[in-house]
């Protein structure tokens, strides 16, 4: 039997604003965070190479593919964020805002003009590059924890060079922050929460479930709107390094837990429906980027209401923060999650208006950018 959302989200509804809006990190200025790991560390005997072909495949690719941030990178190239701000297409300005006929009166914007809405775009992008940071620090734990508890040696294989990709990526984004940014921001809640329960959850397909579909699903996919629109030619080209590896981590899942799921009865497919939709929801809620307007003294409703999220059951109408589900909700129906007991994945994924996207490609096979990645750098290695 299932849980309710309220069982499952610790509150009374899934778009109850309040509620999320009242979980706050309590623990911003300290530098560790422990979780307790409750999972067993397997080892296997069986060392036969390639006995799971896709997984092995995925493996000689990654060592072809590794990439080094510090020479790889152009970091020689100078960022100016707030010229970069005014030429991207996604700042907000006080043309725009009339264009759009949005009425400031009376709110706290009114007096804003376009140097405010600089520092907005400032802001939202130190904002948003930190929790790319923190997401990736999370993928090394999580991807160090599925070497230790999966029990093939294809994928532990393959996870090896996973946590390599995601040292490098924990580098170049505090690198690009501490060097080319104007601040930092601590974790999100939301994302440390759901971070908390992937690591200290026993089952090793959980991991792959929270991390390689979830988080690196929606990691793909904002990389991907970043890229497009980002005028920024280092960022530009930081993305598209990590983009390559992020394509092969989620394909690392999807043939993993493609496998695995065939195996689980109904009961057991539910509870991992009902994890699935709990990421959901806590990375929909991490995207109302709460603690910027706090560090612009603006409230948090108030802006919110601003940038049309005030639906009265806060479904996510935004489309950009729609397009972040563009790479989860077809992975999660080609793992059969969205249709699995009577539909019951599908039907809450529909309560946060994402469900279009379910035949969108998945990325089990999307290496298009790992082979582009890799003949740019053989092509630099030849000059």
């Amino acid at each position: 039997m299932s849980r309710t959302d309220a069982e499952i989200l610790d509150r009374d509804g899934v778009n109850d604003l309040d509620a999320i809006l009242a979980l706050t990190n309590t623990d911003i200025s300290e530098s560790i965070h422990a979780v307790t790991d409750n999972a067993d560390a397997i080892f296997t005997w069986n060392y036969e190479k390639g006995e799971r072909p896709g997984l092995n495949k995925l493996y000689e690719k990654a060592k072809h593919s590794m990439w080094n941030g510090e020479t790889d990178l152009d970091w020689s190239i100078e960022v100016d964020q707030e010229r970069i701000a005014r030429e991207s297409p996604m700042t907000m300005n006080t043309a725009l805002i009339a264009e759009l006929g949005i009425d400031l009166s009376r709110t706290s914007f009114a007096s804003w003009g376009d140097e405010e809405w600089i520092k907005l775009a400032v802001e939202s992008q130190n904002w948003s590059l930190s929790q790319f940071m923190h997401g990736e620090q999370g993928a090394l734990v999580c991807t160090a924890k599925i070497v230790e508890t999966v029990p093939w040696i294809d994928a532990k294989y393959y996870a090896s060079t996973q946590v390599m990709d995601e040292a490098r990526h924990v580098e170049v984004f505090a690198k690009y922050l501490d060097t080319k940014c104007s601040g930092h921001y601590p974790v999100n809640h939301h994302l440390r929460a759901l971070l908390d329960d992937i690591i200290s959850d026993s089952r090793w397909d959980m991991t792959y479930l929270g991390m390689q579909i979830m988080i690196e699903g929606l990691a793909l996919a904002a990389f991907g709107l970043a890229y497009q629109v980002t005028p920024d030619p280092l960022l530009k080209q930081l993305l598209r390094y990590v983009m390559s590896d992020e394509a092969r981590h989620v394909a690392f899942g999807v043939l993993s837990l493609q496998e695995y799921y065939t195996e689980l009865n109904s009961a057991e497919l539910l509870e991992r429906q009902e994890f699935a939709f709990e990421a959901a929801v806590r990375m929909r809620d991490r995207f109302l980027q709460q603690e910027v307007w706090e560090n612009l003294g603006i409230p948090v409703r108030e802006a919110i209401s601003l940038f049309k999220q005030d639906d009265p059951e806060l479904k996510n109408q935004d489309p950009f923060q729609q397009l972040l589900f563009s790479k989860i909700v077809p992975n999660c129906k080609k793992l059969g999650l969205l249709d699995a007991n009577d539909g019951w994945l599908r039907k809450r994924f529909d309560t946060l208006g994402v469900t279009q996207f379910e035949d969108w490609a998945d990325t089990g096979e999307e290496y298009e950018l790992l082979d582009e990645v890799a003949k740019d750098r053989a092509a630099a290695q030849s000059e």
